[in-house]
């Protein structure tokens, strides 16, 4: 019983070396074809045979690849579009001799494939770089990055014919390199060539270019994916696919990964990182001393750079901030979903808190959300409590300062230190004694004759004038 366990652990061992010796090359190949020999390119669900009458929709562009002869009662055929012919293909008119698979004939119609979109998640397969589909691990990645990304290698199968909608947002579409019939285009010229051909036209259509640059991610701390601006594109074909919803979490409050269109149930660590980052060796330390013990057998984990938008007083910016995003799901159900990726997460994060200066890592925070917990802030580990204490100081005392500011401007607070001046202008100026003669007459002024109009006048000068309606001696009488 010990030998067979310890064999079984042999061979995981075995699968992530293998796992970690191709990590560095990123290959995605595509999946649909437009064969011949493919049934699935059928209206009927089978390849034509030789009492079929074949149809092709006149207005629809095709390259059709055709690997073995083919006998046909008769064929329509598109206005543009080619038949790549393997050696030995060849079509011939049907001679009527019996067809032991073809008992009754009839018109078989070649099926639309305008609607492959490039960035459908599900058209897409990660493979070995000797085209080897690639086994299942403990690695997955988010929506966004099943998409090839700008640093990864496309692969289109040897020996068959394709067309893909390359509509994005985007104008250009970024890739290191293209792989079609079995011929690898890894620099801008050849790619060039490539597209100059009458093949290309026929195999990708829509208004996102391809481009082929022929250099991987230059940063070793890793390189965003850069399918953002398609986000929704990717997430309204993955959603078209699976019934147009996402699943139900089984969690309370479950996450949602940057980059994933579905919300999941376990855990999520952002990290920040230093110049030291490697992200490469960093993934590599992860699954040799966490993800490859027993207990952990049923957790996967996707880790990428991503760009978070910045946010100040919960206003999103339109800068962002480059971070490491750990995204941890398990196989667990009920009110146990989610508790294995938990329990991972705590563990890198209290390996982060030994080492992660050595590893180039400054700070960390942690999320979960399980069967029987909130999602929630559980965990995080600052490079410098000093330091982020002082930045949350800061942020309080501007709050505190606006806050103050707004009550006094909306008049909900009244400051009478500040206002002491302004009752200082507004004392009234002294009457004038009772045994002068006349009285003020704010319709009338007259100015002293040597009065300087560039000088203020003092408060204690009085100004009278005579009245010609009044006359004193009446008074006396």
């Amino acid at each position: 019983m010990a030998a067979a366990c310890q064999m079984k652990r042999l061979l995981f061992l075995l699968g992530i070396l293998q796992l970690l010796a191709v990590t560095a090359a990123v290959y995605k190949q595509w999946i649909p074809n437009t064969n011949f020999e493919t049934s699935s390119n059928w209206d009927k669900g089978r390849v034509p045979c030789a009492r079929d009458i074949v149809h092709f929709e006149k207005d629809k562009v095709v390259s059709v690849f055709v690997r073995s002869p083919h006998a046909l009662t008769d064929m329509y055929l598109p206005l543009s579009g080619e038949f790549v012919l393997a050696a030995g293909a060849a079509f011939t008119a049907f001679d009527g001799s019996w067809d032991p698979g073809c008992d009754s004939g009839g018109t078989v119609r070649f099926a639309d494939a305008e609607h492959h979109a490039w960035f459908d998640p599900t058209l897409w397969q990660d493979v070995l770089p000797s085209g080897e589909l690639k086994a299942a691990g403990p690695i997955f990645s988010v929506d966004e990055e099943r998409v090839p990304c700008h640093y990864d290698d496309v692969v289109f199968r040897p020996e068959t014919s394709f067309r893909v909608n390359t509509d994005s947002s985007q104008p250009v579409i970024h890739l290191r390199s293209i792989s079609v019939m079995g011929q690898e285009l890894n620099t801008p010229s050849s790619w060039a060539g490539y597209l100059g051909g009458p093949s290309a036209l026929l195999q990708f259509h829509g208004n996102g270019t391809l481009q082929v640059t022929g250099t991987g991610c230059p940063d070793k701390s890793g390189c965003a994916c850069g399918n953002t601006l398609d986000g929704p594109r990717i997430c309204a074909a993955l959603l078209r696919a699976s019934g147009r919803q996402c699943p139900e979490p089984a969690c309370q409050s479950p996450l949602q990964p940057l980059g994933h269109c579905c919300r999941v149930c376990g855990a999520t660590i952002n990290l920040d990182f230093t110049a030291d980052f490697d992200l490469q060796k960093y993934q590599d330390k992860l699954v040799q001393e966490l993800l490859s013990q027993p207990k952990y057998a049923g957790v996967q984990m996707a880790i990428s750079k991503v760009h978070k938008a910045q946010t100040f007083l919960g206003i999103v910016s339109r800068s962002t901030t480059p971070l490491i995003q750990i995204v941890l799901i398990d196989d667990r159900a009920g009110g146990q979903a989610g508790t294995a990726a938990e329990q991972l997460a705590a563990d890198i994060m209290e390996s982060i808190a030994q080492h992660g200066e050595t590893l180039g890592i400054s700070s960390g925070k942690m999320e979960v959300a399980t069967g029987s917990t909130v999602s929630g802030q559980v965990g995080s580990h600052p490079v410098s409590s000093i330091t982020v204490g002082t930045v949350m100081g800061l942020l309080f005392s501007l709050l505190l300062l606006g806050g103050i500011l707004f009550l006094f401007r909306k008049g909900k607070l009244r400051l009478p230190a500040l206002r002491q001046p302004w009752h200082r202008l507004e004392d009234p100026v002294s009457p004038a004694p009772a045994s002068d003669k006349g009285f003020d007459n704010p319709m009338f002024s007259v100015e002293p004759p040597d009065a300087d109009l560039g000088k203020e006048t003092p408060k204690d000068l009085q100004v009278f004038y005579l009245n010609p309606l009044y006359d004193a001696s009446e008074t006396e009488t």
